[in-house]
């Protein structure tokens, strides 16, 4: 079995309708670019407010993915 290495990183998606969305922006807009994401973490959820109202849901999320060999 070969050795693994893993890239974190973190993002904030947002939606106006719900944490579980902006999470899954997040990781949906990431694996356009990224290869082989592994596991996705909401660390933290949070809320734009405007004249007392919810105006954005955005959920902070670490990403990993493996780092690809270059052989």
């Amino acid at each position: 079995m070969t050795d693994s290495v893993y890239k974190i990183i973190e993002l904030v998606g947002t939606s106006t309708e719900s944490w579980e969305k902006a999470a899954a922006a997040a990781v949906e807009t990431a694996s356009q670019s990224l290869r082989n994401l592994r596991i996705a973490e909401v660390v933290e959820l949070d809320m734009q407010l405007e004249d007392g109202k919810v105006r954005t849901y955005r959920a902070k999320v670490k990403v990993s993915f493996k780092y690809e060999r270059g052989d």
